[in-house]
């Protein structure tokens, strides 16, 4: 039996419904993730606050849980557990960039500490980035956040534990300095941050929102606009990528070199096996200032072994009395530079060739491997020669500004007086680092990009060039000059360009003829015929005759075509 509000006929017909206001949801399985008094930003910044809460103390436990083991494992505790997580934020805040004063020396005098070991900046970092890309995609239920609320929210719950953990390690004997741990962190959390949610959002390159471009000089926002800045950028970081990786690898060399001492310094320094652990691991710490401090010794300027005391390629100074440590037994022998010193040369010389590589793969693509620059369509995208040049020189200029920080975070003060001075000067390696990349980048990059521009005869193909170009090349008698070994590929073309004129000269070869076909499907039944065979064709408008069928098509068991009416007898 139905239901009477269910029947048309009833004699109690159902009320009707009562009108949905808009935004309201209908049914209670669908209801609005946010209340409509609330803003729309508010979901998305509360969940970038928790995220970057939960961050930060990921990594504060982390560092905890790694001093508490060492503190338990030593058999020569010099404090209670208070004094293990006063240490354990001090190491937090010192992979964030804050410089410290420890109080209790043996002389009385506090001593600074502003050696950032650089190992130590990629666990916040990472889970900084990961923080922002998971607030920025949101936990899928409901609408995805704004960048800028993903991204406030992430930066202002980071803080918020930072500052707790500042107030926190004052009361121990590495004492944070303020006026460090003011700027640092927050430009740290700052672009971390950003970069995870760039990477939330695919890391677009469209253009930049326009309170940028506003804020942006003239000149940089043409830059900008002709691409010439991102490849500089990316140019850049290949050659900061080479550099640290250059220096990485003097120092490796240096310490299999001498793999003795450096073996003996962490024997001698403590005889429990809880602190040469610690030893190791504070070595591994400090192995990426060890190739920022290489990158700096290759590139001229060297580093500073204390107050007054620096080694460079071409003279080492006597050191000062340094503590026992592994990567100390890197270090060069003083005296005057030998050739084998002289050789470090090369790194820089190759960061110069892979710039330019970068920049010129940007301006003037490469294609199949032939010379060629690409089809017509993308001939006018190949940039002049000065626009080539400016852009390797403008990334040797970042390339300097990405070393000289390195620098500045790598170095730093050990204590005072002889140690007050540590580590590799940030304007010097700077400077080093672009005129190194210019100098060498600019020549390379404008060779190979006439090179890339080469004709069949070794000349320029002004076809391909902007017209500003014109007449702005390598001459032609440069590369008559070259082996016969660099030319093949071009004399490959050219032998495969005589055959097609011989072949030009062949009568060509036609298939048999094929009756046209009405139907546009190629499947379709009827345009096959009847047994997979053509239709029959109308007559030619000239003779009103059909073509010529192929044996077997249309005709008898004999392969005989149907004679039709003779030629020119069209009515």
């Amino acid at each position: 039996m139905t239901h009477p509000t269910h029947s048309a006929y009833s004699r109690h017909p159902a009320k009707p419904a009562t009108p949905v206001k808009p935004g309201h949801p209908t049914r209670l399985t669908d209801r609005d993730p946010i209340p409509p008094s609330w803003p729309p930003w508010l979901p998305g910044a509360v969940a970038g606050f928790v995220g970057g809460v939960l961050a930060a103390g990921l990594g504060l436990g982390l560092f905890a849980v790694l001093v508490m083991l060492l503190w338990i494992s030593s058999p020569y505790p010099d404090s209670g557990p208070h004094g293990a997580l006063h240490m354990a934020a001090s190491l937090w805040l010192l992979a964030h960039g804050v410089e410290f004063v420890r109080i209790e020396t043996l002389s009385g005098v506090p001593a600074p500490v502003g050696v950032t070991p650089l190992l130590l900046v990629a666990l916040p970092a990472w889970l900084l980035h990961r923080a922002g890309r998971d607030a920025a995609e949101g936990d899928g239920r409901g609408p995805m956040p704004t960048a800028r609320s993903a991204w406030g929210g992430v930066v202002v719950g980071y803080l918020v534990v930072g500052v707790a953990v500042v107030l926190y390690a004052l009361g121990g004997v590495l004492r944070p300095t303020l006026t460090v741990g003011v700027v640092w962190p927050p430009l740290f959390v700052t672009a971390v941050a950003g970069a995870g949610v760039w990477t939330a959002y695919g890391r677009p390159g469209g253009p930049l929102p326009p309170f940028v471009r506003r804020a942006l000089p003239e000149g940089v926002r043409h830059l900008v606009a002709n691409g010439v800045l991102g490849a500089a950028g990316r140019a850049a970081g290949a050659g900061v990528a080479v550099l640290v990786g250059g220096g990485a690898l003097l120092v490796g060399v240096a310490l299999v070199w001498d793999g003795a001492l450096a073996r003996a310094s962490v024997l001698e320094l403590t005889e429990a096996w809880s602190g040469r652990v610690a030893v190791l691991l504070l070595a591994l710490a400090l192995l990426p200032n060890a190739a920022v401090w290489g990158a700096a010794y290759a590139l001229g300027p060297g580093f500073a072994l204390g107050a007054g005391y620096g080694t460079d390629p071409l003279a080492s100074s006597a050191a000062p009395l340094l503590p026992r440590f592994p990567l100390f037994a890197a270090l060069p022998d003083a005296g005057a530079g030998t050739p084998l010193h002289w050789a470090v040369v090369a790194v820089p010389v190759v960061a110069g060739v892979v710039v330019a590589w970068f920049a010129v793969g940007v301006g003037v693509p490469r294609g199949g491997g032939s010379g060629d620059v690409g089809d017509p369509a993308e001939r006018g995208e190949v940039w002049s020669r000065g626009r080539v040049a400016g852009t390797v020189a403008l990334a040797a200029g970042l390339c300097g500004v990405g070393l000289a920080v390195l620098a500045a975070l790598a170095g730093g003060s050990l204590g005072v007086a002889v140690l007050a001075d540590f580590g590799p000067v940030w304007w010097q390696t700077g400077s080093a680092a672009v005129g190194w990349v210019a100098g060498v980048g600019v020549p390379v990059a404008v060779g190979l990009r006439a090179w890339r521009l080469r004709g069949p005869r070794g000349e320029a193909r002004e076809s391909e060039v902007p017209p500003q170009d014109a007449g702005k090349l390598w001459p032609a008698s440069w590369s008559a000059s070259w082996p016969d070994w660099l030319r093949l590929p071009r004399r490959r073309r050219r032998e495969v360009s005589r055959v097609a004129e011989e072949d030009a000269g062949l009568e060509p070869y036609d298939f048999l003829p094929v009756d046209p076909v009405e139907s546009v499907d190629p499947f379709a039944p009827e345009a096959a015929g009847v047994g997979g065979f053509s239709s029959p064709a109308p007559p030619l408008p000239e003779t009103g005759a059909a073509p010529q069928a192929p044996p077997g098509v249309g005709s008898d068991m004999t392969g005989a075509a149907p004679q039709g009416p003779p030629p020119g007898g069209g009515g």
